[in-house]
């Protein structure tokens, strides 16, 4: 499934790379800015739960998560530049602690970690694909567009993991007015 996308990616840009590029608007810079910004807050999130998780599973998705969220801030780090727009302050980095010095107060378990991550990357892809619809230039798009698909290649193993220790967070079940489940009350 992610061949085909990158295929169909891959003829967008050719055709979108002939074509003039009008001046970013404020919509996209902002939507750029907003994008680096938050990027770097999930780069403190994933390197807080690598300095307190001991746990192997998890210790390998936040450091999938992180390598992937550098390329993508990267991505739109250079892209800002070569557009001649000034980045945004972020914050420093996190050091690298030993996990087991983390006090049990302030620590974050992993069920809490995971959930963090898995809202923080729902919150990403929805921001993606809203930025792709405001879009006037096709690589601002197509940036997005990338950017959406990694998150969703990465949502999935975390559900998944998520799913099998019992982490993941579930509503409770709608049943509307008139539905068969109802039916007596």
């Amino acid at each position: 499934m992610t061949s085909a996308l990158e295929a169909i990616s891959a003829i967008i840009k050719n055709f979108a790379d002939e074509a003039p590029k009008p001046p970013l608007h404020v919509g996209e810079v902002m939507d750029l800015w907003t994008a680096f910004t938050a990027f770097h807050e999930a780069h403190s999130l994933y390197q807080i739960g690598l300095n307190t998780s001991t746990d192997k599973d998890m210790l390998h998705v936040l450091q999938n998560a992180l390598e992937g969220s550098k390329s993508d801030t990267k991505k739109i780090e250079e892209f800002l530049l070569k557009e001649g727009v000034p980045l945004p302050l972020v914050n420093p980095k996190k050091p690298i602690s030993n996990s087991n010095a983390v006090p049990e107060g302030v620590k974050l378990n992993d069920d809490e970690i995971a959930n963090l991550i898995s809202a923080k990357v729902a919150t990403s892809i929805t921001f993606c694909a809203q930025a792709m619809s405001k879009t006037v230039r096709t690589d601002v798009g197509l940036m997005f567009f990338s950017i959406q698909i990694n998150l969703m290649k990465f949502a999935a193993p975390l559900k998944n993991l998520m799913i099998s220790r019992g982490w993941l967070r579930i509503p409770p079940k709608y049943n509307p007015p008139g539905s068969p489940d109802r039916e007596g009350e």
